[in-house]
Parts: C-alpha cells; sequence; structure tokens
C-alpha cells in the first residue's frame, strides 16, 4: 500500500534500536508492536474491522505478498482474475499489477481508496456494456450510494420495474422483447409461439389482442377475433383461412382447384360465390359440369352432348375453340373451316356422326353423277370445290401424249361424267380414217400422238409376212380391202391376192410360190 513518511524514516537509528530490543525479549509480539507503533494512520471505513489486524493485509518484510492477502480477502476479484471477466479481469491497465497502485489506504477513514473518474472510465471493460439508450444514463442511477459498482443488478427490471405494463405478466426477461435502443420498441418474434404473425397482424397492437395483459391460453382461429367480420354469417363454416389471408381480409385466396376438384379460371375468377353456392357453403355439393349452370346458353338444344369444354372455354362462352384436328379424323381445311357446325352435323352428335368423304356432303354437287367414283380429293380441293382443279390424266387408263396434251377436255369428254368418253383412237378419229376400217381399229399400230400424218408400220417385224420385192413399196389397200372391226385379217396366200393373174387357172393349185417370186410374178423359177 502507498504510505505517508513512516517512523524508521524520521528516527532510523531509534528505531534500529527499538526492534533489535523488542526482538530479543519479546519475539512473539514484537512484530505487532513495531506495526502499531510505525502504522501511518487510520484505515477507510471499509477497512476499519482491520485496524488492529495488520497481519490481514501486510507479511513482514514481504511486499511482494500483500497482493495475494488482497486477493484472499476479495475472492470475487480474484476470481474474475482468473476466469478474465469484469473490469480486474479484463482491463489491461490492471493486468499483473499490483492492487495498491490504484487502492490506497491509511489515509483516512472518510477517504476513498480507489481512484476512479467517472468521465473516463470505460463500462465495456465491465460484464455489462452501456449500448443505446444506457449510453446516457449517469452512472448514480444505476451504482446506488454506498453500494459496491459490482453490485449494480444487470437484469431490467432492476431498473424498469416501473416501466414495465405487464406487470409481471410475461416474468423477467425483457430483452426478449424489448432493447436497449428504445424501451418503447418492440423486437419480439412472435413466430417463437404457436401464433406467427403474418400479413396484418404484423401492424396489430399487442394489447389489441393481448387485453389486460392476458397471453397464455389465447384462441388462435380467425373467428376468435373475426366473427364480427364474417359477411357469410357462418354459413361457410369457420375455416376462414380456406379462403382469406392475413394479407387481406376482403381479398380472398381460396384455392378452387385444390379444394374442390373445379377450377376457376376465365370468366369463372370473377363470379361471385354465391352465384353458384346459393345456400351453406357444399350443401349440397354442387355438379361440376358445365350444363348444370349453362342448359339455357345451349344454342345446340344438347345436340352435341353435354361435353360443353370440348368447344367452349371459359374465357368466352360464345367462340367456339373445338379443335376439329386433333379431336377428330376429319381435319377443317380450306373452306371447312368457315362451315357451320350444323351444314354437316345434321344429327346429334351423340346418335350419328357425319361421313369423311367427300360424296358424303357434296353428292348433289357432283356433276359426274357418280362416273368418277368418290375420290372426289382426286380433282378437287377444299379451298374451292369448282376453281383450281386438279387431274393427272397420265395416271389414268389413257395418259395424254403428243397432240392429246393440247385438247380441250370437252372435246373428248362430251358429257362431265367424263368416265363414258372412249379410248380407242377411231372413236375421235374415224373422219381421219382414210383405210376405211381396212387395217382395223388399232390406229396405234402404225399411228402415233405426236401427228396422225407420221405413222410407222414395220410390216416385217410386226406380222408374219414379210413384205419383199414387188410386195415392198405397195399401198396398204392394195392388199387391205376389205373392212376390220378388229384385228386385221388378210390371207397369206398367193393365189388371195393374184388368183386373176394365174394363167393356169388352178391347174397347179394355189401354192404359187413353188415357181414364182415376188420379184417378178411373170418370172418363173424352175425346181
Amino acid at each position: 500500500m502507498s504510505l505517508r513518511p513512516t517512523f524508521t524514516k524520521l528516527f532510523p537509528v531509534a528505531a534500529l534500536s527499538l526492534t533489535v530490543w523488542l526482538g530479543f525479549f519479546a519475539p512473539a509480539s514484537a512484530q505487532t508492536v513495531i506495526e502499531r507503533l510505525v502504522s501511518p494512520g487510520p484505515l477507510s471505513s471499509s477497512h476499519q474491522q482491520l485496524q488492529k489486524e495488520c497481519g490481514a493485509c501486510h507479511v513482514s518484510f514481504k511486499k511482494d505478498a500483500q497482493n495475494a492477502l488482497c486477493l484472499d480477502c476479495h475472492e470475487d476479484v480474484a476470481e474474475d482474475i482468473q476466469r478474465r471477466d469484469g473490469f480486474h479481469g479484463k482491463s489491461s491497465d490492471v493486468e499483473g499489477k499490483p492492487c495498491k497502485t490504484c487502492h490506497t489506504e491509511h489515509e483516512g477513514v472518510e477517504i476513498a481508496i480507489a481512484k476512479f473518474d467517472y468521465t473516463t472510465f470505460d463500462h465495456a471493460l465491465t460484464d455489462y456494456i452501456l449500448e443505446g439508450g444506457h449510453s446516457d444514463v449517469a452512472c448514480k442511477d444505476c451504482h446506488l450510494r454506498g453500494k459496491k459498482y459490482s453490485e449494480a443488478p444487470s437484469e431490467c427490471v432492476s431498473c424498469h420495474k416501473l416501466d414495465e405494463p405487464h406487470q409481471g405478466h410475461l416474468g423477467v426477461d425483457c430483452q426478449s422483447c424489448h432493447n436497449v435502443r428504445d424501451w418503447k420498441q418492440i423486437d419480439f418474434d412472435h413466430s417463437t409461439t404457436q401464433f406467427a404473425l403474418l400479413g396484418e397482424h404484423r401492424e396489430v397492437k399487442c394489447k389489441t389482442c393481448h387485453i389486460d395483459e392476458t397471453y397464455k391460453g389465447l384462441p388462435s382461429k380467425c373467428v376468435d377475433c373475426h366473427k364480427q367480420d364474417d359477411a357469410h354469417a357462418g354459413a361457410y363454416g369457420q375455416g376462414c383461412e380456406d379462403c382469406h389471408s392475413s394479407n387481406s381480409w376482403l381479398k380472398t385466396v381460396f384455392n378452387h382447384g385444390q379444394k374442390t376438384g373445379f377450377s376457376l379460371s376465365g370468366k369463372h375468377t370473377a363470379i361471385e360465390c354465391n352465384a353458384c353456392h346459393t345456400t351453406t357453403l357444399f350443401k349440397p355439393k354442387l355438379k361440376q359440369a358445365c350444363v348444370s349452370c349453362h342448359i339455357k346458353d345451349d344454342d345446340h338444344k344438347g345436340r352435341n352432348g353435354q361435353d360443353c369444354a370440348d368447344c367452349h372455354k371459359t374465357s368466352n362462352w360464345q367462340t367456339s375453340t373445338f379443335d376439329h384436328d386433333t379431336k377428330t379424323k376429319f381435319p377443317l381445311r380450306g373452306d371447312h373451316q368457315s362451315v357451320d357446325c350444323q351444314a354437316c352435323h345434321l344429327k346429334p352428335v351423340t346418335k350419328k356422326l357425319p361421313g369423311v368423304t367427300c360424296v358424303d356432303c357434296h353428292r348433289d354437287d357432283d356433276p359426274h353423277e357418280g362416273g368418277q367414283g368418290k375420290e372426289c380429293d382426286a380433282c378437287h380441293n377444299n379451298l374451292s370445290w369448282i376453281e383450281n382443279t386438279r387431274f393427272d390424266h397420265d395416271l389414268s387408263r389413257f395418259p395424254l401424249l403428243g397432240e392429246h396434251k393440247q385438247a380441250e377436255c370437252s372435246a373428248c369428254h362430251l358429257s362431265q361424267r367424263y368416265k363414258d368418253a372412249a379410248t380407242e383412237c377411231v372413236a375421235c378419229h374415224e373422219d381421219d380414217d382414210i383405210h376405211i376400217g381396212a387395217l382395223g381399229v388399232d390406229c396405234g399400230l402404225c399411228h402415233n400422238p405426236n401427228d396422225w400424218a407420221l405413222w410407222i408400220f414395220d410390216h416385217n417385224a410386226q406380222t408374219e409376212f414379210h413384205l419383199t420385192g414387188a410386195h415392198e413399196g405397195l399401198a396398204c389397200g392394195s392388199c387391205h380391202r376389205l373392212q376390220n372391226q378388229q384385228d386385221v385379217s388378210q390371207s397369206s396366200n398367193c393365189i388371195s391376192c393374184h388368183r386373176m393373174d394365174d394363167k393356169h387357172r388352178g391347174e397347179y393349185g394355189g401354192n404359187c410360190e413353188r415357181c414364182h417370186t415376188t420379184e417378178n410374178f411373170k418370172f418363173i423359177r424352175l425346181p
């Protein structure tokens, strides 16, 4: 400890003599006597009980032992230093220094033994850091006179009991709701309870629900607080959260699809609940078929069945959205897209469906009177029944070649049946036949469609009678004189043409070639 000028300093020789004398005659009590004789002054009020017990704080001739004696008595300080808590355990200004560096004694009963400056003390070195509103609080408001600084309470209720409006109903853990920045600002996390505050509930004052500071056993159902807000008067039950949310009581969030199996879409989303639910909710359970509500809107009068959703959508009842391409075996193309449904569906679809061939609808429009069969689309298309007709004559039994390609259809097809047109050449070219039928009706044996006059017939290759000698170069009519309706039939015997040239008058038979040649009939070939 810090001491005033002692007796030994003032009278060194006398003190030494006295010490030797006392130590020789009364060794057991000499130290006590000396300490009393050399005491620098009275102890402070907090140490008055040790006024006659110098050994409680001093060990003769061992100044270093004084610190240990202090800590033996001040156990709380010793624990702080050991745990590095509190001011003595955290402050670097105190660490490793003797107690007397800061604390003085023997300077009077009323003297404060701690050197303490309120204006410069760093409260962060204690176990209670001053934050928020606490940083402006005067020391004396918490550290009461006559009490140790370390005895100042740290619980909120110790200082704020008068500010606590809950009257102890919520216990003493004030910091679970309040903070040191502002006592009136509430930071309580209501989600830690069984009723998390969501939406508009966040803005509600605590006392609105916690009347008379009641916090336990409160009801948590919507109807418990919002019964007077129930416009349905209980008709829809008490499951308010099925339709309403904490974000807005007036805006419903009922998931009609998940809850009922009937999703609201299009115009249905804007319909009031009671437009369909005319009685207590779900009692009786409403039917979900469109016709249940829209039977009066059915222009088809039931002809198309009751599955309205196949054609109509909830966004617009008047516009049909039936996909004929995917729903049926008859995709609508061209002018078929603008045809009214009933133009083809003469009978209810539930009873009979129209055919899918052209002739099923266009039999009366067929100018061919069925002569071209039922495959109308071979020539006609769905853009126009009359215009842009197409027919590939090359795929028929009479391909158009040469000059036939330039001929008008009506030149051969005298009627719109088309199929009754003949395919034989003579049917069209009878007047062009200079043979007068002597060469039959198979004109194609000699003539071709490129030009009637460009005829080619190889008598040697195409018949069994080769033209040699004088026969070569003869006109066809020289031999073919009779008309033939089918195949050309002409005898190959010489006598059939040369009977008048037979000088023998048949005496040698009809086998003229035994003697005559085709070079010259008058020339005789001897055996």
